[in-house]
This record gives C-alpha cells, structure tokens and sequence, in this order.
C-alpha cells in the first residue's frame, strides 16, 4: 500500500476558481493521474474514498468540485451546466498535467453517473487522455423512471420548464431536492432514498438541492455518440440493478467505443455510495484495468 500526501488545490475555470484535492503518491517519479468527475449534483467529498483507494495503489488522483457547487466559486449554486462542467473538467485536467509529480502524458478521466458521461465526451476531444473509467454512467434517460407514476413526472416536468423559464429571464433558481422519497417531487426517488440520504448528509458539502433545469440539457446529451470516437480504453462499470441509468443504456458506451469493456457488478446505483464492499471491489478492478492499460509506461 503506497503512502500519499494530499494537497488542497485550486485552478481556474469559467466563471472563477475552482477547488479540489490533489492526492499525489509519495513516490520518486511522475504518477499518472486520474482526474475525478462528479454526478448531478455532487461534491467532490463523495469521492474521497475512490481517491484515496487510487493512491494508495501509486496513482495520483484528483477531485474537484463544479463551478456553483461545494467549495467552487460560481452563481447562482446548485445549478447543473453541462457546458460548463465539461469545461471545468478541461481546466482540472489543464491543472493535473502541470502539477508537480504528475506524468502529464498518462492522465486518466474518471466519471460517476453524468460524471461518467462527461468523462468519454471530454476524452473524446482529447487525444492526449490516456484511458476512460465510467461507472454507472448516464448515457440518456431510461423510458420509465421505476417507482414514479406518470402524474408525478409531470408535477417534475413543471418544475424543471418553471426553473428553466426563470433562468432564461434572469430570476433566481426554483430548487427542488436531488433526493427524495416515493412521491416528492425530486430528481431521484428511490427505494434506497433515506439512506442515501443519510449517507450524502454525512459529508460537508454536498446540499440535497439543485436547480432542475440542466435536466433539460441532459434531455439531448448523447455521450454515447462521442464513445464512438473514443481511441483509448474504456472501462464501463455498471450496477445490474441500476434503475437510474440502466445497464442496457450504459451497455452502448462500452459498444460504441473501439476499445470499450465492461464490467457489471451486483446492486443498484446507489450501491455505488452507500455499499463499501461493492466500492472496494469496484475500485480494486478500476486500478487492475489501469495497471494493464498503462504497465508498458508506468510500472
């Protein structure tokens, strides 16, 4: 097990600075890094134990929160954009390459649920990006969301088109929660929900609230278009049970890409956050899957 040194850290992107967390192994020769993408709606102390299971096997990792969200600055908050956020990863990666100790030729985009998506679209107009980890990505909108009736779609279909008329005309955001039980009107309703919940609230940053309207963008995200440009590897991980974004939808990126795998693991999207077990595993394949990518220039 390597011993690593975090480091806060801050760069800038659109809209002002940014801030992160530099987990860098102690080691005598430039590590490659993996930059972190968070979900709709996170921070980036949901993935502080991704990040420290990466360095402690010798990679350097790097999280960072979205402009408008934890510790980043950016207004209004809690608004997903997902131009924005696209560049803010662009300037994270900017960042780890000229860090201090990094390999600058061997970073690594990792994503999580939409941060999944943004990780194989960015890499995709990158060639210098090394290799593309997305777990329980987000590649379009299941038909049916499990466990919400039709009239509570459109009770959140109102708020997401209120919020969005209120952007367009310059007026703060109508926030809804990101989280919550069968029947409120929130982004995810799931069976799981109080726990998760509990296990979010546990952090410092994260805020069970967002702004809905980046819902409409997602809408016409099609990441699995730019899998298909894709000239690095690409490791898929999916949860079997995954009613927020399906195996059958995460499936495509890991088709569409040449050089795209994955692996499938049991549990639902949540499992991803709530279950240490499941995480350990996960992460324990994600560093054997870079190990084989990367072993002719890093070990």
């Amino acid at each position: 097990m390597s011993q690593f040194t975090q480091l806060e850290v801050s760069f800038a992107s659109d809209r002002g600075l940014r801030s992160g967390r530099l987990y860098r192994p102690d080691t005598a020769h430039p590590a490659p890094c993996v930059v972190m993408c968070s979900g709709f709606g996170s921070t980036m102390d949901r993935l502080f134990p991704w990040a420290e299971a990466y360095a402690e096997a010798g990679l350097a990792a790097m999280v960072f929160d979205y402009g408008g969200f934890g510790r980043s600055e950016g207004h209004p908050r809690q608004v997903v954009d997902l131009n924005r956020q696209r560049a803010d990863i662009r300037a994270a990666v900017s960042y780890a390459r000229a860090a201090v100790g990094i390999a600058a030729d061997r970073i690594v985009l990792w994503g999580n649920s939409l941060g999944g998506a943004h990780a194989v679209t960015t890499a995709a107009d990158d060639p210098r990006i090394a290799a593309v980890v997305a777990q329980i990505p987000f590649n379009g909108f299941p038909r049916r969301v499990e466990g919400r009736t039709t009239a509570q779609t459109m009770r959140l279909m109102a708020a997401i088109v209120w919020d969005a008329l209120r952007g367009s005309a310059g007026l703060a955001p109508h926030y809804i929660p990101l989280v919550g039980p069968p029947g409120e009107v929130a982004i995810t309703n799931a069976a799981e929900a109080e726990e998760h919940i509990g296990t979010l609230s546990a952090g410092t940053l994260w805020r069970n609230q967002v702004a809905p309207r980046g819902i409409l963008q997602m809408m016409r995200y099609r990441p699995a278009e730019a899998a298909a440009r894709l000239t690095v590897p690409l490791l898929v991980c999916a949860a079997t049970d995954d009613a927020e974004t399906p195996v059958e939808l995460s499936r495509q990126l890991a088709d569409r890409a040449p050089r795209g795998t994955i692996r499938l693991y049991p549990g639902t999207h949540f499992s991803f956050y709530t279950d240490g077990p499941t995480r350990r595993t996960v992460a324990a394949d994600q560093i054997t899957f870079l190990h084989e990518v990367l072993t002719r220039t890093v070990w």
